[in-house]
């Protein structure tokens, strides 16, 4: 039997580098795009001859949508990554993100609870739920989100629990610590960083503006994380999981990994705008993903200074053939 995902948000980093997973185990997959007047499908254009990949307009925002095309696909899995996912820009459109993150999880179960399919969910949470609570944060460490994307992305999480034991719906949350590629958007910081050493590695420009330096992070790769995503939902028991790498590193760090591995010196270039900085800042965001090791047998293999160098080579080689060099 083939199975059928359904992937929200399979533009994104995470839904491209799933996608491929899915596709690469058999998968027929189906994806979930809003309507824009422009494409914006680059992360996913190289799997556009697949005939197992099929793309449908719709939106979390939009109950209807997700009501038809649950019913229409009857996916065996629903991976739901679609998210307004910038920690910033919560705060500047909390009743979006709201509407996206927190409320769009629930119209999503809401479909799959009406369609009365045999359905495995997965839910994108994410280490902004602990928010203010120091690390090591895990499994049942006290959430204390400091965001409107945190506490959005809270209420998703509680509500997937309850759909899980007041229907007995098969509905997972995976709580994801920091995870980026080349893939990341270009407005998050650690993609901001190796786009600006590319940027002045080529003389396109001389310096980098960012916020708060002190931050610490636990980065790991998202080409990674995807296949503990997958990992959860073919597990016997629905259970919640952290995956993380274990290792803190300060923004300070990350550029010192990113620049050094170019050549330069980040001091010389890297110049600070508290506009950048959060109204309520996260301090420390570290995960102890041992119960995803034991259960799932997942284990991250890159870490932060890996993972600069990574991207700042998929940077330079991207910029240099955008300026023809």
């Amino acid at each position: 039997m083939t199975k059928r995902a359904l992937i929200t948000g399979i533009t994104g980093q995470d839904g491209s580098y799933l996608a491929e997973l899915l596709l690469g185990k058999g998968y027929e997959v189906h994806g979930l795009v809003r309507r824009a007047s422009t494409l914006n499908r680059s992360r996913i254009d190289h799997l556009h001859e697949e005939s197992m990949l099929h793309l449908h307009y719709g939106d979390l925002t939009d109950g209807v949508s997700l009501v038809n095309l649950i019913r229409e696909i009857t996916p065996h899995e629903v991976y739901n990554l679609g998210a307004q996912s910038h920690v910033k820009v919560s705060f500047e459109m909390p009743e979006y993100t709201a509407s996206t993150d927190a409320t769009g999880t629930l119209r999503l179960l809401e479909a799959i609870r009406a369609a009365k399919i045999d359905c495995r969910f997965y839910q994108a949470s994410t280490s902004e739920m602990f928010g203010g609570t120091p690390p090591p944060q895990h499994e049942n460490t006290t959430f204390y989100p400091r965001s409107p994307y945190g506490a959005a992305k809270l209420y998703a999480h509680w509500v997937t629990v309850n759909y899980r034991e007041a229907y007995d719906l098969f509905a997972v949350s995976g709580i994801l610590f920091n995870h980026e590629s080349p893939r990341r958007g270009e407005s998050f910081v650690t993609r901001k960083i190796t786009l600006g050493v590319a940027a002045i590695k080529l003389g396109v420009t001389d310096h980098l503006t960012l916020g708060n330096l002190d931050a610490v992070r636990d980065w790991g790769y998202a080409k990674e994380y995807v296949e503990g995503m997958w990992r959860m939902l073919q597990h016997d028991q629905p259970q919640d999981y952290v995956l993380a790498t274990g290792i803190g590193t300060t923004v300070r760090e990350f550029l010192d990994y990113a620049f050094s591995h170019a050549g330069l010196d980040w001091q010389d270039h890297v110049r600070h705008n508290q506009a950048y900085e959060r109204p309520t800042e996260v301090d420390a965001l570290v995960g102890d993903a041992s119960k995803a090791r034991e259960v799932l047998g997942w284990k991250p293999e890159t870490e932060a200074e890996g993972l600069a160098r990574l991207m700042v080579d998929a940077d330079i080689e991207q910029m240099s053939r955008l300026l023809g060099r």
